[in-house]
């Protein structure tokens, strides 16, 4: 946990660190951001754990002092069994409450920390990004909270010319304000000038630069802070998303969210064919029948000299049919994705209880077979074995977002794959035997070759 804690503090240093916050606004932050942790640290804390003890017993012989008893390795493992299937259901209801109510308190807490030190957004001498739209820079920062600015620039992003900044504000000097309570941050600007360079279609004109100049006393920019404070959130969830939800609220946006995608392609695909006219047409085999015959008697009713113009008059209407199901395409896909990832939070509940049993499976017998414990070689395997789960996971639920997979199959996958491992290990150590039996193998192969070697004297 410790180590999940310093990563989190390397990830959200810029957010922290130089911000004149209490000690203990940082301690609530790490507190809050701590249950988020525990699906990565739980099942790693039991594969760690089963490796040390039960590979501790194995080495020390206790396991050969409980055989000689008639103590199997199973009734070894009885009461262990016991409090793993404890452990797991109590992961269960600690996934499905605690951490969707942490997740909330931790995002509504990078919303204050931002409402109380407007400032901590822009540093001094630097380029600051500020949401999608602004980069800053100032040359000072004075006043009790950061919020007065001296020599400020900032470059504007234009989203209709998203090849390039455009537009330069400079002023002499600046303000930050924000309300109480509010996600938008006031900068108010005094004294400077505005440029805008001027686009144009004429490839003679724009060789020439033009630019737009105006001068301003004092101008006011609002900029919106709920990107900033939902770094790691979907633009289109805000504060609400679906690791905030427990299972019942999640079975219900999931079904809302299925609804909605299901109706708007409906609609957009009814809006097409009427949009294609071929719902004037009232005998459908007319409409199959269509071919070069009939557009030619339909083209030799109009003058040839409105041909023309009819011509263009349908490449629009095409053009701009392609550019209407290019756009629904990118708005279906990140709805898609948005209703994938909801899917994929409501498997993660059982999951991690599923996960903790599997892992418990696969860490206790692997470290009877290999007779060896303490933090050496159980912490090397055990970290393998977490990584190769962990990085299938995250593999399968990237391509589930896009709908490569089904959220089913990609939430499942890396405990699907432990499954068969942790019963085939279990069996192996309840029967004495090791990973791999290399004498019986070698045996084998060396039957095999003596039996290609008499094959081939009998050939002779």
């Amino acid at each position: 946990m410790f180590i999940f804690v310093l990563q989190t503090i390397w990830l959200y240093i810029n957010e922290l660190a130089g911000k004149d916050l209490d000690v203990w606004i940082i301690l609530k932050f790490l507190w809050f951001v701590s249950p988020r942790l525990i699906p990565l640290v739980l099942p790693l804390t039991i594969l760690v754990t089963s490796l040390m003890v039960f590979g501790s017993f194995a080495e020390n012989y206790e396991f050969a002092a409980m055989k000689s008893t008639g103590i199997s390795l199973q009734r070894a493992m009885r009461s262990l069994m016991v409090f793993i299937l404890f452990m797991s259901f109590v992961a269960f209801l600690f996934s499905n409450n605690v951490i969707p109510w942490s997740e909330y308190k931790w995002q509504n807490l990078r919303r204050n920390i931002a409402q109380m030190s407007p400032s901590m957004l822009i540093a001094e001498g630097q380029f600051s990004q500020i949401g999608d739209d602004y980069n800053i820079k100032i040359a000072e920062k004075s006043g009790d909270r950061g919020q007065f600015l001296k020599d400020i620039v900032i470059h504007k992003k234009d989203p209709n010319r998203p090849n390039g900044n455009f537009t330069v504000i400079i002023a002499n000097n600046g303000e930050l304000a924000s309300a109480k309570g509010s996600n938008t941050l006031s900068l108010i600007l005094k004294d400077g000038n505005y440029y805008d360079d001027v686009q144009v279609k004429d490839a003679i004109k724009q060789k020439r630069q033009p630019f737009a100049k105006s001068y301003f006393e004092e101008y006011a920019i609002n900029i919106d802070l709920t990107e900033f404070n939902n770094t790691d959130v979907d633009k289109e969830n805000e504060l609400s998303n679906q690791n905030m939800y427990n299972m019942s609220e999640l079975v219900v946006e999931i079904d809302s969210l299925s609804s909605s995608y299901s109706k708007d392609i409906r609609l957009f695909s009814e809006n097409m064919y009427y949009r294609s006219g071929i719902g004037k047409f009232k005998d459908q085999k007319r409409v199959d029948t269509i071919g070069i015959d009939t557009l030619e008697s339909i083209t030799a009713i109009f003058p040839q000299q409105r041909l023309p113009s009819l011509v263009d008059m349908a490449l629009n209407n095409v053009k701009g049919t392609l550019q209407s199901i290019k756009s629904k395409k990118s708005e279906f896909t990140i709805k898609t994705k948005r209703l994938n990832k909801f899917e994929i939070a409501l498997h993660d509940k059982y999951v991690l209880a599923i996960a903790c049993i599997a892992l418990f499976f696969v860490g206790a017998p692997l470290g009877a077979i290999i007779r060896k414990g303490g933090m050496g070689l159980p912490m090397v395997i055990a970290i393998v074995l977490f990584l190769s789960y962990h990085f299938i996971g995250i593999f399968a639920k990237n391509s589930a977002e896009d709908g490569t997979l089904h959220p089913f199959i990609a939430t499942w996958l890396s405990t699907a794959i432990l499954l068969p491992l942790s019963i085939w290990l279990t069996y192996r150590a309840t029967t004495d035997q090791g990973i791999m039996d290399i004498d019986s193998f070698t045996q084998r192969i060396s039957r095999l070759f003596k039996k290609k070697d008499k094959a081939s004297k009998k050939e002779d």
